[in-house]
């Protein structure tokens, strides 16, 4: 028993052990890449004006938070990509719910669904603005069909790989769809939900900032444009490391919900 239990200690050990070399070893080649950087910038191996450096962009940096802009454009930018991003993954999931539950609704809706995943959606940003205006609501609405339809897609594709034998008992025992749905489809299609929930923090992205490319007067899209029009590209470098480094962290509370999700499951 303790040599099984010595065992098991060593491998956890072991298990910290690998993931802490893999941590260490990620910061630094992060650290060497802004340290090449750097020292390209300042030895001319680089246009700095044209590629930026790290200490250009922190002064830009500190210049931004000194006029109290940065964390207003970064909170609208936030907030934009969130409800984007959980209005499109709410919307899908119940689109993909009613194309599983009627057939004849799939079928009819099929073509047009194939036709709207391969449009490139920031073609239909011009008429969006015109329909609801220049402002923050254009914005979420060109997230919104960036993300929705892989959404629906995606978890449509995960109800149907559902094993139609275990459908098949469930109708023999008398379960009405909706008990179906419940107690079979929602719980083995997890996994897909939270695929689309990890396609969806990328898109929600791109979907915001092509939307403020296009309407914004605030966040950090607008300061990527406004920053290449006025030739200050350390803040566009600046305004794009932040944008790395929301979505990183937006993907890492994803991946801390499927770990939560996976614990509950096997209890």
């Amino acid at each position: 028993m303790s040599e099984g239990f010595r065992e098991h200690e060593l491998y956890i050990k072991k298990v910290k052990r690998t993931k802490t070399k893999v941590i260490a070893t990620r910061f630094i080649i992060l650290i060497s890449i802004f340290a090449l950087w750097e020292i390209a910038g300042d030895l001319k191996w680089i246009d700095p004006f044209l590629t930026s450096t790290p200490s250009r962009m922190i002064k830009s940096l500190i210049q931004l938070y000194a006029e109290g802009s940065l964390l207003k454009h970064i909170w609208i930018t936030c907030f934009e990509t969130i409800l984007g991003f959980v209005i499109g993954t709410i919307l899908g999931t119940l689109i993909a719910i009613i194309l599983w539950w009627s057939d004849f609704i799939s079928e009819v809706l099929d073509p047009y669904i194939v036709v709207l995943n391969a449009l490139p959606k920031v073609a239909l940003a011009p008429i969006i603005i015109f329909w609801v205006g220049n402002g923050m609501t254009a914005i979420i609405l060109v997230a919104l069909l960036i993300s929705i339809v892989v959404t629906i897609l995606t978890v449509l594709t995960g109800f149907k790989e559902v094993d139609v034998d275990k459908i098949k008992l469930l109708k023999t025992l008398g379960a009405s769809k909706l008990q179906i749905l419940y107690y079979l489809i929602l719980p083995a299609s997890i996994p897909t939900l939270v695929s689309a929930l990890k396609i969806n923090v990328g898109l929600s992205w791109v979907g915001v900032i092509m939307g403020e490319f296009l309407v914004a007067r605030e966040g950090l899209g607008f300061l990527i444009i406004f920053g290449g029009q006025i030739s200050q590209l350390d803040t566009v470098m600046l305004s794009i490391i932040i944008l790395s480094i929301l979505a990183y962290l937006m993907y890492e509370i994803v991946e801390f919900i499927e770990k939560r999700v996976k614990v509950k499951s096997q209890h």
